[in-house]
């Protein structure tokens, strides 16, 4: 069985030869194996959202492979990585189509890899789905199909983001600080739906979060990202008794600096 998802040394370098040189990911490994789920964590700069972008094919590597279920995607371009990936990124507005209708939306993600339109209208079958897939968010959304999705709140947008970016079964589904936007009783019913599809489809998944607490509470397992690389990895039993005192402390020494970022630390 091969794994979920495979980085093998891969290494990003933004403004190569310039002042602003930027060493953004510094031969960096990891394996997840099939139904993992991996909350990452970090301070800024340390390059979670890189190695999100990296294996998205938002740029290229300047060194390493991508493996995705055994297949390596290290040279395919960003919408060919889209059969293999489901994304959600932080802006709640980023995911969905304002003026399409909540229905529109999801058949578009339906029917993703195929020819992209809507010419046959959604089939009665589509619909049935469509709401029996909205109804288990337990918003209310099954009874607004033909809703706008500019009219919803980002918390309904992020739900539906995520509805869509599952309903193909990816073979990997990132989460980029997707509750970060939202106040945190928003965020945490967000969480919630997540931790919900992503067990209900079986999924591999991976979150960057600055939530620490956030980050112990989901998934079985953690890493720790600083300068480009995972300085702590940790998962099962041992993950579960974590606290945000932990994570700070094997922060400082696996750094040998405090963490400064605030934002990390308040939330």
């Amino acid at each position: 069985m091969s794994n979920a998802l495979e980085l093998k040394n891969i290494r990003k370098v933004f403004n190569r030869g310039t002042v602003n040189e930027k060493l953004a990911l510094d031969g960096l490994s990891l394996t997840l194996e099939d139904g993992d789920f991996v909350t990452v964590i970090g301070g800024n700069g340390a390059g979670k959202s890189t190695m999100l972008n990296a294996i998205a094919g938002v740029w290229p590597l300047d060194a390493g492979q991508i493996i995705v279920d055994g297949t390596d995607i290290t040279g395919l371009s960003e919408d060919k990585r889209a059969k293999y990936l489901g994304r959600v990124f932080q802006d709640p507005m980023t995911g969905t189509a304002a003026t399409m209708e909540i229905e529109e939306n999801m058949a578009l993600a339906l029917r993703r890899g195929q020819r992209r339109t809507l010419r046959w209208g959604i089939t009665p079958k589509e619909k049935e789905l469509f709401r029996e897939k909205l109804s288990s968010l337990g918003l209310g959304l099954e009874d607004r199909m033909t809703s706008k999705v500019g009219l919803l709140s980002g918390g309904q947008r992020q739900a539906i983001t995520l509805l869509m970016a599952s309903m193909k079964q990816p073979r990997l589904l990132l989460l980029d600080e997707h509750t970060a936007a939202l106040d945190p009783k928003t965020a945490a019913k967000v969480l919630e739906i997540s931790d919900q599809i992503i067990q209900e489809n079986h999924l591999t998944a991976m979150m960057v979060t600055h939530n620490m607490r956030d980050a112990i509470n989901h998934g079985n397992r953690l890493i720790m990202m600083n300068e480009g690389h995972i300085i702590y990895d940790v998962k099962g039993e041992e993950k579960k008794n974590l606290h945000v005192k932990d994570l700070l402390a094997k922060f400082e020494e696996a750094s040998g600096s405090e963490l400064d970022n605030d934002r990390m630390m308040l939330s």
